[in-house]
């Protein structure tokens, strides 16, 4: 594994517009969902994060709650393949299958957006307005373990503040997960 220095994106500028693969066959435009969506959450996931695993059910949840108030969910791999194939594109397709994903699953392949995007954990959120403004990144929620604990849900908090117009309280968190797989 390589440690690389991401560019990181700050809370309050301009989320890196991307067009990626997703796991329906479809090139996928941030620039698009930002027409369509008054908010969009992009997730930086991988096949193999454990982390990942315990979130599934609560990102695919919230997508259903919110997909009809003008919001979407993106999952986006930026992990490295060589040495982890666990990771690869058809990885990812059987994957998406397997738990049934009601969101988008991109792939970039040359890590070239998540580095834009500054991730480093997976999963790490990063909460983008209408416009393009990233409003929120960090952790999902302060109860990995169980969605039964109870905590701080961050990441559904700041969805339901932006689709109301309020402030979101707090803006960043440190993310909590996997360490992203960088190519050499």
């Amino acid at each position: 594994m390589t440690i690389l220095e991401s560019i990181d994106t700050p809370v309050g500028s301009y989320a890196p517009d991307f067009e990626l693969p997703g796991t329906d066959n479809q090139v996928h435009h941030l620039s698009r969902y930002l027409n369509k969506f008054r908010a969009v959450a992009v997730i930086s996931m991988s096949n193999h994060c454990p982390y990942v695993s315990l979130y599934l059910g609560r990102l695919k949840k919230m997508q259903a709650e919110f997909a009809n108030i003008g919001f979407t969910l993106i999952g986006m791999n930026g992990s490295a393949t060589f040495g982890h194939p666990t990771e690869s594109f058809e990885n990812m397709k059987v994957f998406a299958q397997r738990h049934q994903l009601n969101f988008p699953y991109l792939w970039d392949p040359t890590q070239d957006v998540t580095h834009s995007f500054g991730a480093n954990k997976t999963p790490m959120a990063f909460l983008i307005d209408n416009v393009g403004i990233v409003r929120y990144k960090g952790m999902i929620d302060d109860h990995p373990d169980s969605p039964l604990d109870v905590g701080q849900d961050y990441l559904k908090k700041a969805i339901a503040s932006l689709l109301k117009g309020h402030k979101i309280y707090p803006p960043e968190t440190e993310a909590v997960g996997t360490s992203i797989m960088w190519r050499n």
